[in-house]
């Protein structure tokens, strides 16, 4: 480049350098503070140039509106539940195993009990051959059997049965449980439920093979055929393949076995584990639990939907018959109370329109001020004839059964049970059963184990979030002579075994695992543990007091002939003597007496329900030569009444001899 370029290019650049003028103009460039500039430039120094940012182009539009609403549809249950199968117990193969078997032998404890016939169940767990992860679980029931076109809805559709919408206890509630089973089985090894069913004696025994439509939640039928032979009258069998593990201890399904005998001793149970073990659970009682009934929804057990459900769905043309049919304990009084002050607060209607209104053309807010008036009337408390609990003398008799010691000492093993009076929580009627089993063959430097049922059901998993469990740790058992660490079960050679039975048990979850923590439910179970910590704390105090009596007698002795030797050498006694005085202090170290006891306090033997530990104390009969004077006392013979008159003299004899104490003026008596 020649100079006169040079000298060009270094104008230019001090055109572009140069400071603006502001000449007033609109378009005149705003000042530049050169000192904050210098500034910049010298923080900037020290640090690398920054890239200037692209210039950014607006975001695609990844979907539209009409392309989302084309990718909705709708979900059925079972779909749902095949993702979510951890919800109904299915999480892990080892719980695959124990839900799969407590499904079906609810089923049919419900099937038999409804229909009147004692229970006999066959449960049969077999490995598949080839495989270490799978098992074939069968269980057979004796009950009324199931009709065919019923069949397919009960095994093959989720949600469906006949317990969801009636008020009456019973093991199932949802209609979920052994759909689901055999749903887990099909997801897992795609082999579908065989079920045989037999209604009578002289009514063909259908064999159906079916499988689940996830996608649209109905039975798949694969065959279908009648059998020539079978060697049940009438009854169901299922028969599931899964994938499963079987495993021993509290959470096994031995264990469940065990605790559902206990349960229900009015079954016969034949179990057949995995490993070919063969057990036979005996029928205890011989007898049917009673029978309950289902009962209307109570006015303090309902919601705000639930009610206007009820006004649509009603077949009463007028609110009053609405209030006295659909629900229970509201009468003829109580409803026209309750549809008075309903009317107070609907300022457009008046108590005789209210009385005649019908409940189909109810508005909201009417509805929500009846709801409201429903919820502040004092009612009744809901029928119980709805429960049936299992009794307090056949708890004993399954925890007896469950724990038999054998041959054993009255003082070694005790049983006892409570059951509660029926109570309510949310309007539904609730009764809390407890059994206690302390002594001979159970460990003792271990917690003691607690077995929670609900509706007859051992509950074996979710302890922690179990109202039971919280009931029974929050108990003092210390104050009933027990060892118990803080928060935890007490240590002894004991069982606590608690059962709820309710028209809605209100589990936590879809699997039934654990009970919710309700304030009354909880009120409930802590009385009726503390009624059995009683009784075995006076059984425990009789058993440190007989171990204390043992004690001195064995400590006195070891030192009775040097005693009879003393008072030979210092009273002077022969040999005769001696002995007739050793004989006495046998007598006082060895008393035998008999304590009086209550019905509470009598324990049970071999045939439970018959008390034992009573000695039955029969009087003396009244010689034929007494006669009975004007106020009722035996008049006898002179013998007799110089006989009665000495015995005073006698017992204070005794007792100056054993005391060494003079009694007082009418301390004979």
């Amino acid at each position: 480049m020649d100079q006169q370029g040079r000298l060009e290019l270094i104008e230019a650049e001090a055109d572009e350098g140069a400071t603006p003028v502001d000449d007033g103009s609109e378009n005149s460039p705003a000042p530049v503070d050169s000192t904050d500039a210098d500034l910049g430039e010298r923080a900037n120094d020290s640090q690398p140039p920054v890239a200037a940012k692209p210039a950014q182009s607006p975001p695609k539009r990844r979907a539209s509106a009409r392309s989302m609403g084309g990718k909705h549809r709708a979900i059925s249950i079972s779909e749902f539940f095949t993702k979510n199968r951890h919800l109904l117990g299915f999480d892990n193969p080892a719980k695959a195993l124990l839900t799969t078997v407590r499904e079906a032998v609810d089923n049919a404890l419900d099937a038999c009990e409804e229909a009147g016939i004692l229970p006999d169940l066959t449960v049969e767990i077999d490995p598949v051959e080839g495989y270490d992860d799978r098992y074939t679980v069968l269980v057979r029931d004796n009950g009324p059997g199931i009709i065919k076109a019923q069949i397919g809805k009960v095994f093959g559709k989720l949600l469906y049965g006949s317990k969801f919408h009636r008020l009456k206890q019973s093991r199932g509630q949802q209609g979920i449980g052994i759909s689901a089973a055999g749903m887990y089985g099909q997801i897992t090894t795609g082999r579908p439920v065989t079920v045989i069913s037999r209604t009578g004696k002289r009514r063909p025994t259908h064999r159906i093979v079916l499988q689940i439509d996830t996608r649209r939640n109905e039975p798949k039928y694969l065959s279908e055929e009648q059998l020539e032979d079978w060697d049940w009258d009438h009854g169901t069998e299922i028969i599931l393949t899964i994938a499963a593990t079987f495993k021993g201890g509290r959470h096994s399904v031995d264990e469940y076995m065990r605790q559902t005998a206990m349960s229900n001793p009015h079954a016969h149970i034949i179990y057949r584990n995995p490993r070919g073990v063969d057990l036979v659970y005996e029928r205890q009682v011989h007898e049917l639990p009673k029978e309950p009934e289902e009962i209307q929804p109570h006015p303090h057990g309902i919601e705000l939907g639930m009610l206007m459900r009820m006004l649509r769905e009603t077949k009463r043309r007028n609110l009053t018959d609405f209030l006295k049919e659909e629900f229970c304990r509201v009468s003829q009084r109580n409803a026209e109370e309750i549809i008075t002050e309903t009317a107070k607060r609907v300022p457009d209607r008046q108590r005789n329109q209210m009385l005649r209104r019908n409940p189909k053309a109810m508005e909201r807010h009417e509805v929500e001020a009846l709801f409201q008036v429903l919820g502040e009337t004092r009612l009744h408390s809901p029928p119980t004839n709805c429960l049936s609990p299992i009794g307090h003398e056949d708890i004993r008799t399954g925890l007896f059964a469950l724990f038999d010691p054998g041959d054993y000492d009255p003082s070694e093993f005790f049983v006892t049970g409570e059951t509660r009076r029926p109570a309510v929580y949310r309007g539904n009627p609730f009764q809390v059963e407890v059994g206690i089993v302390y002594g001979k063959g159970l460990e003792g430097d271990t917690s003691a184990e607690v077995y929670r049922f609900a509706n007859r059901v051992p509950l074996q998993y979710q302890a922690g979030a179990c109202a039971i469990t919280k009931a029974v740790q929050s108990l003092n058992w210390r104050q009933y002579n027990l060892t118990q660490p803080r928060g935890s079960f007490p240590v002894a050679p004991m069982v606590v075994s608690v059962h709820i039975s309710s028209a809605w048990v209100p589990y936590t979850s879809e699997s039934k695992e654990a009970i919710a923590h309700y304030p009354e439910i909880l009120s409930e179970l802590r009385l009726a543990l503390q009624v059995c910590a009683r009784r075995l704390q006076r059984h425990i105090r009789r058993q440190r007091k007989q171990r204390d009596a043992e004690k001195r007698k064995q400590y006195l002795e070891k030192y009775l002939d040097p005693i009879s030797e003393a008072l030979q050498e210092i009273l002077g006694f022969d040999e005769q003597e001696k002995a007739r005085v050793s004989v006495q202090l046998t007598e006082l170290i060895d008393p035998q007496e008999v304590e009086e006891e209550s019905e509470e306090e009598l324990e049970v033997d071999e045939n439970v329900g018959r008390p034992r530990g009573r000695t039955e104390v029969v009087a003396d009969p009244i010689p034929e030569t007494t006669h009975l004077a004007e106020d009722g006392t035996p008049v006898g013979t002179e013998e007799a009444v110089a006989e009665a008159e000495t015995v005073p003299e006698a017992v204070k004899q005794e007792a100056q001899a054993t005391l060494g104490l003079d009694l007082p003026e009418g301390g004979e008596d």
